[in-house]
């Protein structure tokens, strides 16, 4: 199973903040951001896998945690 977490306006975008889904195959985060109820994930999301920055390439393995976050600036 891989953790999904949502922060900040994608909990009520995406109906979530903490959602488990099984690893799907590939394994990859590409292929889990495919699910269906992430379909509402605009494509600028910062990712995140096990507290650490991850492109959409990244590998994943059961027990992974997942965070989606909206992207920030500042000044």
């Amino acid at each position: 199973m891989i953790v999904l977490l949502a922060f900040a306006r994608y909990r009520e975008r995406l109906g979530f903040q903490r959602l488990e889904l099984p690893l799907p195959p590939p394994g990859t985060l590409a292929a889990l951001l495919e699910d269906p109820r992430l379909a509402g994930l605009p494509g600028d999301a910062l990712l995140a896998v096990n507290q650490a920055f991850a492109g959409r390439d990244a590998m994943l393995r059961d027990g992974d945690e997942v965070a989606l976050m909206p992207p920030v600036s500042g000044g």
